[in-house]
């Protein structure tokens, strides 16, 4: 990995969200937006920010400065639950979730024993997310240990903060894609003390789903989460009814889905829990005194058919919680895409999702979700420089509907309802940029 030595400054529009809330309606008191303004970024993080007056007394001599004039930047997307090898099996047919795992997402999966197959696909998939203006993302990769080499090896290239895991599956899977609870415990422990905190890697200890691991298993998970207790928990919870049931047979000792996960001691404040459509009332309040996070994945809970996620709830109950595109069964990369079918499900349910809120969930809300708002989130001097530089009107309709916009708020709100790839100009990461939209008649 080469190490950053440049000085980054950019100019223009910024807007992110100060501060961590406890509420959503405390959100608009947090929003920052500076009209012309300069970032400066040393060594990958952000040493200097705010109006472009000030700023040019702090600019190095000789750095040049990179200026969006007519384009929106952003804190970089934060996506809090995907699965990197079912990229290619996005937008499949007609099964819920059970069936759909048996039916598409297991054969796809079998192919990461080849280590060069993990590889390219790892490289077109953290293209995608760069494309996408994500920058940060909490990904489940295979039961192949080669299959986390590929992907931290790829974002790697960049310098991007991912954070991944081998799957762990010991039962009610193919025989290809089941290790044992001895071998998930022992790949994974090699992987952490390969991989975790190396450059900006972090790594996660990733059990599929509870009816997917023995008892056995769930509890070696629990023993690595014990010795490392800096690394992450990821896995799906209560997304799907069939789900839930099977768990409840699989588990009858364990009072719900949840208490499985908590008895063999996998909640926690780096626990990441994706879906949670069905959660029961005590299962909210463990997840709150636990510390424990929500991804939530509309456009994958409305693609299986798996029910309407109650946003609102975890403002309530004090969960943290953060978007996820869930590819595959999620059917877009785009945090924007996201964001559209995220406002629908709250719309479903007579609640609303504010512009401000949506941009709070995919960037510093997210950021909290994960554990890394220290780190990550917005423009605060000191945390590590990953943002999106947006156009909000690449199309001749979001260029009409821009030209009505009735200030930041509704402009925002038209970008986020309207949006997809074609929004994301540039993507930097630690300070760098990684992707540049390619320019109209460019081959």
């Amino acid at each position: 990995m080469s190490s950053v030595v440049a000085t980054t400054a950019v100019r223009g529009r910024f807007l992110d969200i100060q501060n961590t809330v406890a509420q959503a309606r405390e959100i608009h008191d947090q929003v920052r937006y500076v009209e012309d303004g300069l970032l400066i970024a040393e060594h990958g993080k952000i040493r200097w920010f705010g109006d472009w007056q000030s700023g040019q007394a702090h600019l190095p001599d000789g750095v040049q400065v990179k200026h969006y004039p007519g384009q929106l930047i952003v804190p970089g997307f934060i996506d809090t639950h995907i699965h990197f090898p079912q990229t290619e099996m996005i937008g499949a047919y007609g099964e819920q979730l059970l069936e759909w795992l048996n039916t598409y997402t297991f054969p796809t999966e079998m192919q990461f024993a080849d280590p060069a197959y993990a590889q390219k696909i790892a490289q077109f998939f953290v293209q995608e997310l760069l494309k996408n203006g994500t920058t940060t993302a909490l990904v489940f990769c295979t039961v192949h240990p080669q299959s986390v080499d590929a992907l931290f090896e790829a974002a790697e290239q960049h310098q991007m903060r991912l954070i991944a895991g081998k799957v762990l599956m010991d039962r009610n899977a193919p025989e290809g894609l089941c290790d044992s609870a001895d071998s998930a415990y022992s790949d994974s422990r090699q992987l952490i003390e390969k991989w975790h905190g190396k450059g900006r890697n972090l790594y996660a200890i990733t059990p599929r789903f509870a009816p997917t691991s023995t008892p056995e298993q769930l509890a070696r998970a629990g023993q690595l989460k014990a010795e490392y207790p800096d690394v992450y928990v990821h896995t799906h919870l209560s997304e799907n009814k069939n789900e839930i049931a099977w768990v409840k047979e699989l588990f009858p000792e364990q009072q719900g889905y949840l208490d499985v996960y908590r008895h063999y001691g996998l909640t926690g404040a780096k626990s990441v829990f994706a879906h949670c459509v069905h959660l029961e009332e005590d299962e909210w309040d463990c997840m709150h005194e636990t510390g424990s996070a929500i991804a939530f994945c509309p456009t994958s809970n409305l693609f299986l058919g798996s029910g309407l996620f109650p946003l609102k709830k975890t403002w309530e109950k004090q969960v943290k919680v953060g978007f996820g595109t869930d590819i595959g069964a999620g059917t877009s990369f785009s945090q924007l895409q996201t964001i559209q079918e995220a406002y629908k499900v709250q719309q479903l349910q007579g609640d609303k999702l504010s512009a401000f809120e949506a941009l709070y969930h995919a960037t510093l809300g997210g950021a909290k979700a994960l554990d890394l708002d220290g780190k990550l989130g917005n423009f605060n001097p000191g945390k590590e420089a990953d943002f999106a530089v947006l156009d909000l009107q690449p199309t001749a309709l979001q260029q009409l509907r821009q030209s009505r916009a009735k200030g930041l708020e509704d402009a925002l709100f038209a970008l986020m309802m309207m949006g997809d790839d074609r929004n994301i100009h540039s993507t930097y990461v630690y300070g760098q940029l990684a992707y540049a939209k390619p320019q109209a008649g460019a081959q």
